[in-house]
């Protein structure tokens, strides 16, 4: 029996910062390999990455679980209360960067599949996919593993993502979906000048802050079935003009949304070019518009997964879970593309917070619940 407290504070005490692999992946691919599965890593990028298989490759029935071992930084570490990797037991909480998000997830579930396989072998195969991109800009995490399993011919037919879903207690929430992620970067550009002669400049700012206010007080839908409305925030207005007798020659501005399934990063990025076209042309001033698509909504429709992994819950914490798309984006982005996908793990509140912790019930818990996920799976 593998012990996932144990396990989530080996991985604790190893410094995996994206992108250091700091011995994570390594201790993962020791620990899987000793227990029979066929492990390959996909490294990429300077990324390390594990694809670990047990069973046959290509078998009609193969549960996959994805997480990552990569951490955000610590921040300031005399503000913690014990080492962020020291991976301290104090009053039944387990301290340190990745407890909660989520060495804590991929521990609870490597120990499961090990005991599970180990105990009652089933027909079909289980998979761990494990990234050490996810915290940074996740282009040879999720998405190299999934790269190389097209080009292997390895499939999943379902995958749990362990990413903290529960916002106050284990077992309240199951994600069946994820919100879209665009960012737009402006620059305004008008023409420098000293403000007592406003008329021989050409000042960005009124133009800057008027589109601000107007893409801010937009509404973008009012929700859907699965989906809270859509948001626009602006993150941040800069001009860097120290200066009180200088009008400035540039401003920037930068706004991210957050959007659900009636929209696509392609439909919404043609609005901002009209927003951008309408401020040029009333004003006169230049804009440039860069933007980044970080993913589009998806929603994995309740249906025989989330039954699935709903059941384990309730059996397991006697709470019914809310299936919920709310929160932001994680690497169920990528593998919706490959096969259904839903995430579950333990409560988030800590996580990314100085002295993030984890309740050490909660891993044993959460290792019950996803034994209960396999057995049921295969059952």
């Amino acid at each position: 029996m593998i012990d996932p407290v144990d396990l989530t504070a080996r991985l604790v005490r190893c410094p995996s910062v994206t992108p250091d692999e700091g011995g994570a992946i390594t201790l993962l691919e020791d620990l899987l390999s000793d227990a029979g599965f066929v492990c390959t890593r996909v490294d990429r990028g300077g990324i390390a990455n594990l694809y670990a298989r047990w069973g046959d490759r290509g078998h009609p029935r193969t549960f996959g679980f994805n997480g990552h071992t990569d951490v955000v930084p610590v921040g300031d570490a005399a503000a913690w209360t014990h080492d962020p990797f020291g991976a301290v037991i104090e009053d039944g909480w387990l301290y340190g960067r990745g407890a909660t998000d989520m060495k804590s997830g991929v521990a609870a579930f490597a120990a499961a599949a090990v005991d599970f396989v180990a105990g009652t072998p089933p027909d079909g195969a289980v998979v761990l996919a494990i990234t050490g991109d996810e915290e940074g800009d996740a282009a040879d995490g999720t998405v190299a593993i999934l790269d190389w399993m097209e080009a292997e011919g390895e499939r999943l037919d379902v995958c749990l993502v362990g990413e903290p879903t529960c916002p106050e207690h284990i077992g309240q929430m199951i994600k069946i979906g994820r919100r879209g992620s665009l960012t737009a970067w402006f620059t305004f550009e008008g023409r420098q000048g000293h403000s007592a002669y406003p008329h021989l400049a050409q000042n960005p700012l009124p133009a800057m802050a008027g589109m601000m206010a107007r893409l801010a007080d937009e509404e973008l839908d009012r929700g859907t079935e699965h989906f809270d409305p859509s948001t626009l925030a602006v993150v941040t207005m800069d001009v860097g003009n120290p200066a009180t007798n200088v009008i400035p020659a540039e401003g920037r501005a930068t706004v991210n949304i957050r959007f659900n399934d009636r929209h696509t990063g392609a439909g919404l990025v043609a609005w901002l070019e009209d927003e951008v076209d309408r401020v040029v042309g009333e004003t006169g001033i230049r804009v440039r518009m860069n933007t980044k698509i970080s993913g589009e909504a998806f929603l994995t429709p309740p249906g025989p997964l989330s039954e699935l992994v709903s059941r384990a819950v309730q059996v397991e914490t006697n709470r019914v879970p809310e299936l919920s798309t709310t929160g932001g984006t994680s690497d169920a982005r990528f593998v919706k593309d490959h096969c259904p996908v839903v995430e579950f793990g333990l409560v988030g509140h800590r996580m990314h917070a100085v002295d993030e912790r984890v309740r050490v019930e909660q891993i044993e818990q959460l290792k019950a619940i996803y034994g209960r996920v396999l057995r049921d799976y295969f059952a």
